[in-house]
């Protein structure tokens, strides 16, 4: 059995995402890895909107970063995202922002859970949701 990847979007340093020392703003590290968690749930969506009709949603509960080495204007990253489904009401995603040469540029781990849009209350079993509703979870994990 081969390991699987987890899913990786690519995104370029711009220049107005600087700080004045030059380098990627932190905040922007939180940026990049919202984009990839955006594009692998779309992904595993397959081209749907699946949550709509429960009327809920992903929300992000918490986030740790850990900034390892610095970006700067033109340099291309990877941004991986692969989710670690629980037993309860929350699931995380861990990342990594990696420069193409393989440097290790940030990861970071996400806590998030599926809101009920109209109670405002976490639902129970993510992973159950997520299935129920048609994703394919081997997008979003690569335990699945």
């Amino acid at each position: 059995m081969t390991e699987r990847e987890p899913f990786r979007t690519q995104i370029k340093v711009r220049l107005y995402e600087l700080d004045p020392l030059g380098h990627l703003n932190h905040a922007v590290y939180h940026s990049y890895a919202e984009v990839a968690r955006i594009e692998a749930i779309e992904k595993a969506a397959q081209g749907g909107d699946p949550f709509r009709a429960e009327n809920i949603s992903p929300v992000l509960l918490a986030s740790s970063i850990n900034y390892r080495r610095e970006l700067r204007m033109g340099d291309i990253v990877q941004v991986t995202c692969d989710t670690k489904f629980g037993s309860g009401k929350t699931f995380q995603m861990v990342q990594e922002i990696v420069k193409l040469d393989g440097t290790l540029s940030a990861d970071l781990t996400v806590t998030l859970g599926l809101m009920d849009l109209e109670r405002r209350k976490l639902v129970d079993d993510p992973r159950g949701r997520f299935l129920r509703a048609g994703f394919d979870l081997t997008v979003l994990s690569t335990a699945e």
